[in-house]
């Protein structure tokens, strides 16, 4: 999906950084520009799993999670932060992740993106949440102990990928550090983050397309874990994902 106008968001442009920001917290498009603006020169390493997340909080009291586009992999130490192209990925995330939120999917809900231009096609960008307060999937399974609680927080997971394959997401990048533990009341739900590389059809995935998803995680599962001492077979029976 490429970004098309939005009611609910409007944009700002000063000079080559472009801000597209829900009408909620428009009026704070300058102070929203100049930190993210900071954090794109600042070195300091922020959370998750490319430590690419930080949070920040407006004036009004308003939490935003703002993720860093940051590369991975060989290419990550010569182009750590530097994207190509005409059509820049955080806009593309922004339209996914309305639409995903629209159709019913767990996901954080979509704020906004921006886009800071260095060259032709050559550019570096954010993506804004509303702040969700909680803990990769992974992190919980390392730090509770708690037998009945691990069940009930993976049969969430399960759920809440079964729904983003039923409404026609595919996460292409689908792993323990992109799911979300959150706490509701008394008890827990989880939430599917970062799809950046997200694809939406206008149909249920295809078996081929669940069984990609399943083995992405899978692997994740496996490197995080290779001796299978926080996630067992019972785990990962309950996830689905053997």
């Amino acid at each position: 999906m490429k970004w098309r106008s939005d009611p609910n968001f409007s944009t700002f442009t000063i000079g080559r950084r472009e801000l597209v920001i829900h009408r909620d917290i428009a009026s704070q498009a300058a102070p929203i520009m100049l930190k993210l603006g900071e954090l794109a020169s600042a070195v300091e390493a922020g959370a998750g799993n490319r430590q690419s997340a930080f949070r920040l909080t407006l004036a009004e009291g308003t939490e935003l999670f703002a993720r860093r586009g940051r590369r991975g992999g060989l290419i990550a130490s010569i182009l750590s932060d530097i994207y190509t192209g005409i059509t820049p990925r955080p806009l593309t995330e922004l339209a996914v992740t309305i639409e995903a939120m629209r159709r019913g999917i767990p996901v954080a809900e979509p704020m906004g993106a921006m886009v800071e231009w260095i060259g032709p096609a050559l550019y570096r960008g954010f993506f804004l949440t509303r702040a969700v307060r909680g803990m990769t999937l992974w992190e919980f399974l390392k730090t509770d102990d708690d037998s009945t609680v691990r069940s009930h927080v993976l049969g969430q997971a399960r759920a809440a990928m079964e729904t983003m394959h039923d409404k026609g997401l595919f996460h292409a990048d689908l792993n323990l550090h992109n799911l979300l533990v959150t706490r509701v009341q008394e008890s827990f739900t989880v939430i599917i983050i970062d799809l950046d590389k997200s694809r939406l059809f206008d149909a249920p995935l295809s078996s081929a397309m669940r069984r990609a998803n399943a083995a992405r995680l899978t692997r994740s599962a496996r490197k995080l874990d290779p001796s299978g001492k926080i996630l067992d077979a019972a785990a990962l029976s309950i996830l689905n994902l053997e």
